[in-house]
């Protein structure tokens, strides 16, 4: 099969330090991968390199067919906004915003009209078992909550691929759990490749593989198309 995502041979150092030395990974389509790795390793750098937040030094990324090292900024934020999903470890979420409106941010910022892009958010709390808190704000939700309002967010436009940077850090270990097993089954419902870091191995369980990051290189950890 052809990967969706290809990361090949990539490096990247800020400023002295290097945090990519020649990674290389493939993520087929519709696969969940957990790169897993110490505090420090490149996991995460390697995962924003994915996104097309951060641009390697040097080495390739495609996505779909499309070279995301070589597109300009604008190409890439537009890919991150309406191809993309992320959910991040403390969901950083906006404060001024209701949980409704969280979710539907990413629509609004689309283009989608306000009233459609709520009523697209909406369904969202009942699939994640938020009925009842699409009006309240980040400071009255539960850290298990927010993290489900974020997951939403991350999958409300139906992106290739979800990017998720140590979802549960900030979680308990049932809440994480919780949150990991919601965030496979709407990955699996919609189709969604999801991409995860983390360095909890009862996180990295969920996931269809694991590649293990290293000193700024990634090596398979279980069957699968990732060289080291």
């Amino acid at each position: 099969m052809t990967a969706l995502i290809e990361a090949r041979d990539l490096t990247l150092a800020f400023g002295e330090t290097p945090a990519l030395r020649g990674a290389s990974l493939a993520v087929e389509a519709g696969e969940v991968l957990a790169v897993m790795g110490p505090s420090g390793s490149g996991k995460s750098t390697l995962l924003h390199c994915l996104a097309g937040i951060l641009t390697p030094d040097s080495g390739e990324v495609h996505f779909d067919g499309r070279r995301i090292d070589a597109m300009n900024e604008a190409e890439r934020s537009a890919l991150r906004r309406d191809t993309f999903g992320f959910v991040f470890q403390f969901g950083q979420l906006v404060p001024e915003l209701t949980a409704e409106e969280n979710v539907a941010l990413p629509l609004l910022l689309s283009g989608t009209r306000r009233a459609a892009a709520l009523a697209e958010a909406r369904p969202w709390f009942a699939q994640l078992g938020l009925d009842g808190l699409e009006g309240r704000r980040s400071g009255e939700l539960s850290g298990g909550q927010a993290q489900r309002v974020a997951l939403a967010r991350g999958m409300v436009a139906r992106p290739k691929v979800l990017f998720a940077d140590e979802p549960t850090g900030a979680l308990d270990s049932l809440t994480g759990e919780q949150v990991m097993e919601l965030m496979v089954a709407a990955a699996r419902e919609h189709g969604t490749t999801v991409i995860l870091v983390t360095h909890e191995p009862r996180v990295a369980a969920y996931a269809d593989r694991e590649t293990m990051v290293r000193d700024g290189k990634a090596g398979a950890l279980s069957a699968g198309r990732i060289a080291s």
